[in-house]
């Protein structure tokens, strides 16, 4: 419930043109207690009164110079077309259809000239009562709209946050660190962006990549961690972890899982169709897929793996070119080249976090514990 000391701490705007009017109208507030009462002669500056001053009550007379009380609630509703407009009109004008286009004008409430005190007060207190409380209700509505945003964003993070410990679970089977799924996400999100894709679908591209080989969790470790090459009955097995990692992710109805899917399914189709698990063939393969094909097989050429020495990035961006046409998609190519600053920059800071993290736990356990006052 609104006090009355709210109600007398309420901010008031008259608009009256006549002066003597006007001070009546100020003197009888004033010594009642309303402590912030402004009045003006004129609505023609009106919008700029109205912004400073944040009126709680504007008590606006009809029948102004210039702008009339009509044109001036006309403005008021196409500045604030969301607001409470906590407006009293005034007016000599006793007439029903006057009342009624002042009403519907976006008036609150109408006053008569000559003024009669008691209702002068009544009325002014009703409608700030009235603001204030709406005033109340819509903050109140923020606040819960705030906490669902909140809520919200936490829930979001902590499904990414699940999300990216069970892409570094299934990479950490073949990597000593989950670094390539950093990396891989970032290229991804910035070729994404580079290719045109909106801001949206790249933030789903950024979270979704980490998922892409997802499936290997159920490769036997005989296969996935063979320093030299597979056999064909292993490369056989080793191809179906496509097939899988879209099976884990499969039957969701979110935009988030569907783009997962496609992307462990189609990773490593090729643009010529001689990819697997299905053998898809240009643009039958996703677009985040291609984009995924690139990304992936350039940050395995420039790693260490079981099996190899890391590339030189010139080096790898060399391969990639050649495969332009056969396994990846030439405008992908084209457009990955086109941003390498950005891939470099994206490589350098991801390593040296890397480095640094990897330092960190080769620390010896008493100076660490040390150094985190344990």
């Amino acid at each position: 419930m609104t006090s009355s000391e709210n109600i007398l701490k309420a901010r008031i705007l008259i608009v009256e043109d006549d002066k003597v009017s006007r001070k009546l109208l100020t003197r009888i507030l004033s010594s009642t207690g309303f402590k912030n009462v402004h009045a003006i002669p004129n609505a023609n500056h009106l919008l700029k009164f109205y912004r400073q001053i944040k009126p709680d009550l504007l008590i606006l007379d009809l029948n102004l110079p210039g702008i009339n009380g009509f044109q001036a609630m006309q403005r008021l509703r196409e500045e604030y077309p969301d607001g409470f407009l906590p407006v009293l009109v005034i007016s000599s004008d006793d007439e029903e259809h006057v009342h009624l286009r002042a009403l519907a004008s976006g008036a609150k409430d109408f006053l008569g000239k000559p003024y009669n005190r008691a209702k002068v007060l009544v009325r002014c207190r009703n409608l700030i009562e009235t603001h204030l409380l709406y005033k109340e209700l819509s903050g109140k509505n923020q606040e819960l709209e705030d906490k669902v945003v909140e809520r919200t964003r936490e829930l979001r993070d902590s499904r990414l946050d699940v999300i990216r410990r069970l892409g570094y679970a299934a990479e950490c089977r073949d990597s000593d660190t989950g670094d390539h799924i950093i990396r891989m996400s970032r290229y991804c999100a910035c070729l994404a962006r580079a290719m045109g894709m909106p801001d949206e679908d790249c933030e789903l591209v950024l979270a979704t990549t980490p998922l892409h080989d997802v499936g290997k969790i159920a490769i036997p470790d005989r296969i996935l961690l063979k320093p030299g090459p597979l056999t064909p009955e292993e490369w056989d097995v080793m191809k179906t972890h496509a097939i899988i990692g879209g099976e884990i992710l499969s039957g969701g109805d979110s935009s988030f899982l569907k783009m997962a899917e496609e992307i462990a399914r189609t990773h490593h189709e090729r643009w010529d169709g001689k990819g697997y698990p299905a053998g898809r063939k240009g643009t039958e393969i996703p677009l985040v897929g291609r984009i995924c094909s690139v990304c992936d097989v350039f940050d395995a050429l420039t790693s260490d793996r079981p099996y190899k020495k890391a590339w030189t990035v010139d080096d790898a961006v060399k391969e990639i070119r050649k495969m332009s046409g056969t396994y990846f998609d030439p405008e992908v190519v084209d457009t990955f080249i086109a941003i390498l600053p950005e891939i470099r920059v994206i490589k350098k800071d991801v390593d040296a976090l890397a480095r640094q993290v990897l330092q960190e736990i080769k620390k010896d356990p008493v100076q660490l514990d040390a150094e985190q006052g344990r």
